[in-house]
């Protein structure tokens, strides 16, 4: 059978997409390998900024440069946002927009295994998208594709990756999405456009995968997804279960299952209810995981108002507040920031710098702004654009808070003992004898010596470099 290779771009969500389309081919009996060797490629594409856009079409013309006779069908938000512009890029057999991204190990299947009896079920495909509103699509000849194929429409009828079974493999940490699309529309975001509004799956889907893992051997899980906080808002209303809710929907997962650690991935500030934070009183620091992503954008109200945020910096802050309450000072707090929004002052700017060196972060992720096309801050940029010099100074400061907090955090932890779990070593790593492992609370450490992945195990943090790395043994 075929080898095949997933490349993964973008946000947690998105590798939950790309781990399950590969799931579905090693089930299909296809063997994984590398990108140079691989029969299929799938292009797993982000388009959060112009630059995600572009790492997605360098690759792209890499792998069909270095092999040139394998298969390249493109999935994820750029092949939803701009679908024909993918399709003209040499090597590329298929594109599968989010729209239909279900189908997609489906289509890579029926191009690339015709013995297999799959090529058929592409015009099948093709059929099924007409009968949901989807674009017209071309039939397929058994044998070479003379063009492209291109799925993708705004209906959004397959977009749901839901049934590919977790296990502890490459992924020690697999993210389990549960919910998809956004229906907020925050001014500079693409993504209503690339995955459409908010769906969520149901509880009775989530609990069996659970279950699934932990039969596996899986210990940690990842709850992850587009608009993670707003699962269950569109599911109907369950007497077990009461309004169903990110946190009913967590602490299902930790009292009605036997799932060693559940973490959950990024949630919006003002999704983090009373019932969530409660929850994280009772349970972080053992079944549930001490880390919480807020994404905040800027420290500035007049920044966050042109941003349609739904928040103001005080009711970040008091987020954060009651999190450190719950979960006491080992809580590893985390945050998005955005550099350049159009029309961004010096006076805007350095709000968000006092604001950022007021609050406990234990690491930042920094962006630049990127204007995305079809969305409010497309317009806003062209009006007043942040010039580029201006943009670089200012993530260069902010780079420099960042050290700053992530060396503080960890800081702290110097010869404390935490829960860990080890992860798939790097060869780097690994001729160091060392183990790759991260903390519950967020923190990723050398442990001394080997140990197999996916094991708990309690480390003793044992040195903190001036970059922020950590070394640590095992405590026996």
């Amino acid at each position: 059978m075929p080898g095949f290779h997933v490349e993964h771009f973008g946000c947690r969500a998105a590798r939950a997409d790309g781990e399950a389309i590969g799931a579905r081919l090693r089930a299909a009996g296809l063997a994984e390998a590398e990108p140079q060797a691989a029969e299929l490629v799938v292009v797993n594409t982000c388009s959060v900024t112009a630059e995600a856009d572009r790492a997605a079409r360098a690759f792209i013309r890499r792998a069909h440069r270095l092999n040139p006779e394998a298969r390249l069908i493109v999935t994820g938000c750029y092949a939803q946002r701009a679908p024909q512009e993918l399709a003209s890029l040499p090597g590329v057999r298929a594109v599968v927009g989010n729209s239909h991204k279900t189908l997609a190990p489906e289509i890579a299947l029926g191009l690339t295994v015709p013995s297999a009896g799959l090529a058929g079920s592409l015009i099948q495909i093709q059929s099924a998208s007409r009968e949901n509103g989807g674009l017209p699509l071309t039939a397929v000849p058994q044998g070479a594709v003379a063009a492209p194929l291109v799925f993708a429409d705004d209906s959004f009828a397959h977009s749901f990756l839901e049934d590919a079974p977790l296990a502890p493999g490459m992924q020690t940490r697999p993210n389990l999405k549960i919910q998809e699309g956004c229906s907020n529309r925050c001014s500079f975001c693409v993504i209503p456009q690339t995955r459409g509004p908010s769906k969520s799956l149901p509880i009775e889907n989530i609990l069996r995968q659970v279950e699934g893992f932990v039969a596996a051997g899986g210990r940690e899980l990842v709850l992850s997804g587009i608009n993670l906080g707003r699962w269950g808002r569109d599911l109907e209303v369950d007497n077990r279960f009461r309004r169903p809710s990110l946190a009913a929907l967590a602490r299902r997962i930790v009292e009605g299952t036997s799932l060693d650690r559940l973490r959950l991935s990024s949630v919006e500030p003002m999704d983090w209810d009373d019932e969530l934070v409660a929850l994280m009183r009772e349970y972080s620091g053992h079944r549930l995981c001490r880390h919480a992503h807020l994404p905040l954008q800027s420290g500035s109200d007049s920044v966050l108002r042109r941003m349609y945020r739904r928040y103001r910096p005080w009711h970040y802050a008091a987020k954060v507040e009651a999190l450190l309450s719950a979960a006491g000072d080992d809580l590893t707090l985390g945050a998005d920031v955005m550099v350049g929004f159009p029309a961004e002052s010096d006076s805007e700017f350095e709000e968000t710098l006092a604001f950022l060196r007021a609050l406990p972060f234990g690491y930042l992720h920094l962006f630049p702004f990127s204007p995305r096309p079809g969305t409010p801050g497309w317009a806003l940029h062209a009006a007043s654009p942040v010039p580029a010099a201006v943009v670089a100074e200012r993530m260069a400061r902010l780079r420099a808070v960042s050290a700053e907090k992530v060396r503080a955090h960890r800081r702290r932890f110097a010869g404390r003992g935490l829960s860990a779990i080890t992860l798939h070593t790097p060869a780097e790593v690994a001729a160091r004898n060392r183990t790759a492992a991260l903390t519950e609370n967020f923190l990723p450490v050398n442990l001394k010596g080997f140990f197999p992945a996916n094991q708990l195990v309690q480390a003793r943090i044992t040195s903190v470099d001036r970059e922020g790395g950590i070394e640590a043994d095992k405590i026996l």
